[in-house]
C-alpha cells in the first residue's frame, strides 16, 4: 500500500538516498530541504514530489513548514526526521541556542507535534539518532553553556533519542515513534566535512530508514531505540534509562519550543 512520506533533509546524503528508495518502492515522498534550488531539482528528480523549503535551525520556520504541510495533506503516514547538522561555521542561532540542539533536536520535536494530527494512530515517525550519544547538559541545551561540536552533536543525539522515549509513552496507542542510528561513518557531507574521510557505504543506513518507516517489525516497538552498527534493537545511553533525567531534558526541550 502506497504511503505518504514526509523526509527532512532529502536534499543530499542519506535523506536524499532515502526518499529515492521510497519512491522506488511505490510511496509518495514528500521532499523538505533548506534550499529551494535543490528542492525544486530533487522534487522534479522524484517525478514532482511535492517540495518543502525551510531552514530548521529557525524554530519559526519549522512552525511554518508544519502548517504549510497540514494545508496540502489531509495524510501523512510517516515523517522522517533526517536533516541533521554537526560541524558548522554558525554554531548559534539567532535566539542563542546551539545549533546542533536546535536542528537535531528541537526542530523535529516540534515538526513532529504539530504534524500528529494528520499521522494519527497508524502513522510513524523515524527520528535519526547516532552512535555518538552524551548525556545532555541541560545548560548547553538552553544555550546557556557553549559546546564543542562533537559535545553538542552528541547530547543532541542522545536528547532526540529521549524524547522518541517519552513522546511514544505519551501515545500509546499511537503513531509509533522510534529512534534509529543509520550506522556509523557513512558517506555523508556531514561524515566527510566533520571528520574528513569518505565513509562506508550510504545504502546501509538508506535499507534500516526504509524498514523502520514502512516494515512490520517496526510496528510494534514504539520508543525503542535501534542501533545499526549491530542490526539490532538496543539499550541507548544509560542516561536515557533513567526516567528522571529524561523528563528534565523533555521538560526543557518543551520550554524551548513552546518559546520558539
Amino acid at each position: 500500500m502506497q504511503k505518504t512520506i514526509l523526509v527532512t533533509g532529502a536534499t543530499d546524503g542519506i535523506g536524499l538516498e532515502t526518499a529515492k528508495a521510497l519512491v522506488t518502492l511505490g510511496n509518495r515522498v514528500l521532499v523538505h530541504g533548506r534550499s529551494a534550488e535543490k528542492v525544486a531539482r530533487v522534487s522534479e528528480m522524484l517525478g514532482g514530489a511535492p517540495g518543502y523549503v525551510a531552514d530548521l535551525s529557525d524554530l519559526g520556520a519549522v512552525a511554518r513548514l508544519a502548517e504549510e504541510v497540514l494545508a496540502q495533506q489531509d495524510r501523512l503516514d510517516v515523517v522522517i526526521n533526517n536533516a541533521g547538522v554537526f560541524k558548522t561555521s554558525e554554531a548559534r542561532t539567532k535566539d542563542g541556542l546551539d545549533v546542533r540542539f536546535v536542528v537535531n533536536t528541537l526542530a523535529p520535536y516540534l515538526l513532529t507535534q504539530r504534524l500528529l494530527s494528520v499521522l494519527g494512530k497508524a502513522g510513524r515517525v523515524v527520528n535519526l539518532s547516532s552512535a555518538a550519544q552524551a548525556p545532555v547538559d541541560l545548560r548547553g541545551l538552553r544555550g546557556e553553556t557553549p559546546l564543542a561540536d562533537m559535545e553538542a552533536y552528541a547530547q543532541s543525539k542522545l536528547a532526540i533519542t529521549m524524547w522518541t522515549q517519552a513522546m511514544a509513552e505519551k501515545h500509546p496507542d499511537g503513531p509509533v515513534v522510534v529512534a534509529v542510528n543509520p550506522g556509523s561513518l557513512l558517506a555523508s557531507k556531514m561524515v566527510k566535512d566533520g571528520f574528513g574521510v569518505a565513509g562506508n557505504d550510504l545504502g546501509i543506513g538508506v535499507d534500516i530508514l526504509v524498514r523502520a518507516a514502512t516494515a512490520a517489525e517496526f510496528a510494534d516497538r514504539s520508543g525503542a531505540y535501534f542501533d545499526n552498527d549491530s542490526g539490532r534493537f538496543a539499550l541507548p545511553q544509560a542516561d536515557a534509562q533513567d526516567a528522571g533525567k529524561v523528563a528534565a531534558v523533555v521538560a526543557v526541550i518543551e520550554e524551548l519550543v513552546a518559546r520558539g
